[in-house]
């Protein structure tokens, strides 16, 4: 199976989990809870403020060396969202990969997921826990905060 027939299928349409695509073809499922989808749109949210510039899509499929990934929410420039405009998939990582941890998750899982992301050309890779706390990485390692966006929130917090 390829990354065009998956998306086609009609039986794999309103799933409530992510799916995602092995260099095997092999389908990857990714339950998510109420918690984690509140993680991301918050995480949405805050960028959009900071980076109006630029989109911040969920669910954006990247062609990986391990196959079709996508990261629970990416931002993106103007100038690499025009590039793969009306693509099926990205063959180039939006600047910004984030990664929401689930129950469902380990850590090795996720820091494999960020290896994948920088080969495709991400400048950054996002980890939030289960807690809200976010870690950033660059290609160099662990960052106390991001290089492009510094003021983004170290803890998300959902209810204020």
């Amino acid at each position: 199976m390829n990354w065009q027939q998956l998306c086609a299928d009609p039986v794999l349409q309103n799933l409530p989990y992510k799916l995602e695509l092995n260099r095997h073809g092999e389908v990857i499922m990714n339950a998510m809870s109420i918690e984690h989808a509140f993680y991301v749109e918050k995480i949405q949210l805050l960028l959009n403020g900071l980076a109006p510039e630029g989109f911040c899509p969920p669910e954006f499929a990247i062609e990986t060396r391990d196959g079709i990934r996508s990261p629970d929410v990416v931002w993106i420039s103007r100038e690499r969202a025009l590039a793969v405009r009306g693509h099926v998939f990205s063959t180039m990582a939006p600047e910004i990969c984030i990664e929401v941890m689930s129950d469902g998750n380990t850590l090795n899982q996720m820091l494999e997921k960020r290896d994948l992301y920088f080969a495709a050309g991400a400048d950054e890779f996002w980890l939030c826990s289960m807690h809200g706390v976010m870690q950033f990485f660059d290609a160099q390692g662990e960052r106390t905060c991001s290089a492009r966006f510094p003021t983004f929130p170290s803890k998300i917090v959902l209810f204020e």
